[in-house]
């Protein structure tokens, strides 16, 4: 055998050895430095971690892509919990929820446990609130289960079918074969100042509140299993859009919708304004000037219209003399100057 090409196999050998022992070692580095911040129930055979606190009216929060519960405890459970019992779930494949298949996990497959874990947990007609890649499964859960759901209340989310070419790094990893051997690459080498440009680019043009970055729990994502899961549901999505999109004018729940004109990760016009065109009982807040994120940097808005959707379906009373009750004398969609 030709000596370069034996000296480049042990190359490949050391390099493969040293890719498992980094990426290994960084997973339980992470998992030690960020360990389940709450519980665990069983559903079916599934195993799906959550964090509930608080007492009132049950409130869901459904967290988007590369994500887990820590987005939503940074600060908005707290904020919520003195007048909502606040569950927040782990998505399948994502933070301490194991992934449901090694590929083919559809929106509907996702709402499927969400909705199996509300009713292990006990939940009564639940607010469902989704952000980004949430927001699809929130209107899934919608879809699929609408008597399994209050309302919804749909933050930055993905909903409908966009023009343009898939992620190549993320269609990448979704491949069988080599995606799971890229993802134990960059779950080991990828580095720190990689992660945090990706935790800044998500929140332009806005600034990740202080001390974000160092509570999100980063290496939860970058874990191997945990980026081929995120990037095959990433690499799925559009096409499932166009199936599950034709079916939002079924829908007659509230929903409320909180979008920023400022965000590049998710359109405004293709998503949002779209979701309240072609849905009668959907109410859309454009921001001005926000970003993807905004449950942290305008999150008084967000709070706000969260009670909204818990008012409009009757599980929280609604405030004397508040404006954006019907029954006062105004439509609540009459914010939104391209509804009908």
């Amino acid at each position: 055998m030709d000596k370069a090409l034996i000296a480049l196999l042990i190359l490949l050998a050391i390099f493969g050895a040293a890719t498992g022992w980094r990426a290994i070692n960084r997973q339980a580095v992470g998992m030690s430095a960020f360990p389940p911040e709450g519980q665990f129930v069983e559903v079916g055979d599934h195993r799906v971690h959550y964090v509930q606190r608080g007492t009132g009216p049950d409130l869901v929060l459904v967290h988007g892509a590369s994500g887990n519960t820590r987005d939503f405890t940074f600060s908005l459970v707290d904020r919520l919990a003195d007048r909502y019992r606040v569950t927040v779930i782990d998505r399948p494949g994502l933070g301490y929820t194991p992934r449901l298949a090694r590929r083919g996990v559809t929106l509907k497959d996702q709402a499927d446990l969400l909705v199996s874990t509300a009713r292990e947990l006990g939940l009564n007609d639940p607010v469902v609130a989704g952000q980004s890649f949430g927001g699809a499964v929130a209107m899934a859960w919608a879809v699929h289960h609408p008597e399994g759901v209050a309302a919804v209340v749909d933050i930055s989310g993905a909903t409908y079918p966009w023009p343009g070419d898939l992620n190549g790094f993320y269609a990448t990893l979704a491949r069988p074969v080599i995606g799971p051997a890229l993802a134990w690459v960059a779950s080991a080498w990828v580095s720190e100042t990689y992660v945090k440009a990706q935790i800044d680019a998500v929140f332009a043009p806005q600034n990740a509140p202080s001390g974000y970055a160092e509570y999100i729990g980063a290496p939860l994502v970058i874990r191997p299993q945990s980026l081929t899961a995120n990037a095959q549901q990433r690499t799925d999505l559009r096409e499932e859009l166009r199936g599950l999109a034709p079916r939002y004018g079924d829908l007659t729940l509230p929903i409320e919708i909180v979008h920023g004109s400022g965000d590049d990760t998710v359109s405004l016009e293709i998503h949002s304004e779209a979701l309240a065109r072609d849905v009668p009982s959907a109410h859309l807040t454009a921001l001005p000037g926000i970003g993807h994120m905004p449950h942290h940097v305008a999150e008084d808005q967000v709070l706000a219209a969260i009670d909204r959707a818990a008012q409009r379906a009757g599980v929280m009373a609604q405030p004397e003399n508040d404006p954006s009750d019907p029954a006062q004398g105004r439509d609540p969609a009459a914010d939104n100057p391209r509804r009908p």
